[in-house]
This record gives C-alpha cells, sequence and structure tokens, in this order.
C-alpha cells in the first residue's frame, strides 16, 4: 500500500573531511579572548573545480547523452518563465526539473556519479542523517526517488553548477564558479521528522538540536537581553535576501553580548554549518568573517508559534549584512541559508 504523503502549505507551491582538526583551529579561538572568538582558519579553502564533487559533476556531464543534456542541462544564466534565473532559485519544495534521479532517464552509471556528487557537497558524518532525512520526507521512499538535478554553464569551465531539489532540500555544486556567494547560493534544508505538525522538542528531527543549542544562547541572557532578543512577529520564511550594512535587523546585535554568550553563539554557528563539505563550511565562514564576523550580526527568537508554548523557542534567526541563516521549527523544521561576502547579491526564492 502506497503510503500518502501529507500535503503542507509551505512546502507545496566521497569527501573525507577533517572535522576535528577545522573544530579545533576555531574552537582554540573561541576559547581565547573575544577579538580571536571570530576568527576562521587561516587558510579557507572553498570549493574548486577539482574538488570530489565538482569532479563527480564533470563525469556526469561527460556521460550525458545530447538528447539527456537537452533536458537537464542549461546556459548559465537561463531564465525560467515562472522562476526566473533557474540558477539561483530556492524553494522548500520543489524539482529543478522533471526527471527524477532514479529514473530510466538515467543510466545506473549516471545515478551513481550523482549520488557521489551528492556524498561529496554533505560531511560525511552527515550522510547517515540526510538520508533519514529524505526518507522521512518522501513517504519511505529511497534516495533519488523524488529528487531531481540540474547542470548549469560547462562543467570543468570557469562557469559552472549542479544544483539538486527535492522536498526539504536544494544542495549545490559550483567549484567556486561563482562569484561571492557560499554553498554555491542561496540553499535550503528541513525535516517533518514526526508528521506535518511535529510535537514538542521536535523528536527525531535530525537538525533539532542547532535550535537546541541556540536557546542555550537565550537562556543565557539576562531578562533585559531576553527582551531584545525576543520578537513577537514572525517573519515569511522566505523572507532571507541581504538587508547590508544599515538594514535593522531584528532580535539583539551580537557585539552587545558578554564573552561567554558569544563563545556560545560561536558554536550555534559551527553547529549550522557543520552538516555540509569542510570547503563549504570555511567559505562559508571566510564570508561572514569579511563582513566583520559575528559582531555585525543579530539574533532574534520568535514567540510566535511556540509548540506547546513551553518557551523553547522553534523558530530563530541569525543574521547579519549579508548573511542570513532562519531556522522556522513551526509546523516542522524549515531553514533558509543565504550567505555571500558582500550585500550586493539578489535572492531569488519563493516560499
Amino acid at each position: 500500500m502506497k503510503k500518502h504523503l501529507p500535503s503542507c502549505p509551505d512546502c507545496d507551491s566521497a569527501v573525507e573531511v577533517d572535522r576535528r582538526g577545522f573544530l579545533q583551529t576555531v574552537g582554540s579561538a573561541a576559547a581565547a579572548a573575544v577579538p580571536v572568538l571570530w576568527a576562521v582558519p587561516r587558510a579557507a579553502a572553498a570549493p574548486t573545480p577539482s574538488s570530489p564533487a565538482e569532479t563527480a559533476v564533470k563525469a556526469l556531464f561527460d556521460s550525458l547523452t545530447d538528447e539527456q543534456k537537452s533536458k537537464v542541462c542549461f546556459p548559465w544564466d537561463y531564465q525560467d518563465k515562472r522562476r526566473g534565473l533557474l540558477r539561483t532559485f530556492v524553494s522548500n519544495n520543489w524539482q529543478i526539473t522533471p526527471y527524477q534521479i532514479n529514473s530510466s532517464f538515467y543510466t545506473k552509471k549516471q545515478r551513481m556519479l550523482i549520488h557521489d556528487v551528492f556524498k561529496g557537497i554533505i560531511n560525511p558524518e552527515w550522510y547517515d542523517k540526510f538520508l533519514k532525512q529524505l526518507k522521512d520526507d518522501t513517504g519511505g521512499k529511497p534516495w533519488g526517488e523524488q529528487q531531481s538535478i540540474a547542470l548549469f554553464g560547462t562543467p570543468g569551465s570557469d562557469k559552472f553548477e549542479f544544483v539538486m531539489t527535492g522536498r526539504h532540500m536544494t544542495i549545490r555544486a559550483d567549484g567556486n564558479t561563482q562569484d561571492h556567494v557560499a554553498f554555491g547560493g542561496p540553499i535550503f534544508y528541513g525535516h517533518a521528522a514526526s508528521g506535518f505538525n511535529e510535537k514538542v522538542h521536535h523528536p527525531g528531527n535530525v537538525f533539532w538540536h542547532q535550535a537546541v543549542m541556540a536557546n542555550k544562547v537565550f537562556s543565557l541572557l539576562d531578562s533585559k537581553q531576553q527582551e531584545k532578543a525576543l520578537v513577537e512577529k514572525l517573519p515569511h520564511e522566505s523572507e532571507v535576501p541581504f538587508r547590508g550594512d544599515k538594514g535593522g535587523f531584528p532580535g539583539i546585535p551580537v557585539a552587545n553580548l558578554s564573552d561567554d554568550q558569544k563563545k556560545e553563539l560561536q558554536k550555534v554557528l559551527l553547529a549550522l554549518v557543520e552538516p555540509y563539505r569542510k570547503e563549504d563550511q570555511e567559505e562559508a565562514l571566510a564570508c561572514l568573517k569579511k563582513q566583520g564576523g559575528l559582531d555585525k550580526c543579530s539574533l532574534a527568537f520568535y514567540s510566535d508559534e511556540d509548540i506547546g508554548n513551553d518557551k523553547e523557542w522553534d523558530n530563530w534567526r541569525l543574521e547579519g549584512p549579508a548573511f542570513v541563516w532562519y531556522f522556522r521549527g513551526s509546523p516542522h523544521v524549515h531553514v533558509w541559508v543565504n550567505v555571500a561576502d558582500t550585500p550586493n547579491v539578489s535572492l531569488n526564492a519563493e516560499g
């Protein structure tokens, strides 16, 4: 019997990472004085065309027939009638092309190459967690059954990008050929572990620990700081364009936090980037550092849509001039990510 996938009004519309060494580099700085707290590894290594994921993208492109390329390969600046610049589009549940990865459209070898790209984009320690998320969010279907891909530009050239989409997932591999942005552009992750309306504490949700860590920061704030950090009205989930240096970010400025509070927030930041490959982690942190680091950001928690009314804030947002990480945990987890080294990058999103 086919399992029915519940409809969501918001949803419907192998590299080996030396993570221990990376966290020691940043974590040791966090344990020191505040000026060092926001340091990133001195040699931030963005992805390149020869990174494992991008190498698999090139092999996939070379294996495609002309007919396949006509359906899933697009010019770099291809404009879709509905979505505009298709390469930069992001949403919470969408298919960039109608050809599912596990369909007969692709050969077995091509499906394996796409899987290699997927594995290359994520942190190996997160591989099983992402498989769980994808299985839970597609009614138990295996990987590739409800995900699709597209290729832009010519892999191996100075401009190319691979995009994979599906329910609660948009990920990219661009070999750092997309100027200024981290992760190849805006990305999305989410999880509905226990149904459309998740329960208090989001049991089984692979991303909820990020919110638990953020709530720990809130618990360290004094009453006046909490009053500043807590915002009543929840913005629309796709409201993640950059506001620049004079954006008037909601919540409490990170610069107003104490050293201990900042150290806990630094841990949250590392947890946010952790699911992705080392190169993307470092590039995202380098983008943030170029903007002035966390001290240029604000942290907001939203009293609206508090599941169980338990004051464990399900919805929160870390935002800077060109950095937005919007964790929306109600009715289930949706996370919108938009990171660049300059605010002069437009957003193409739909939620």
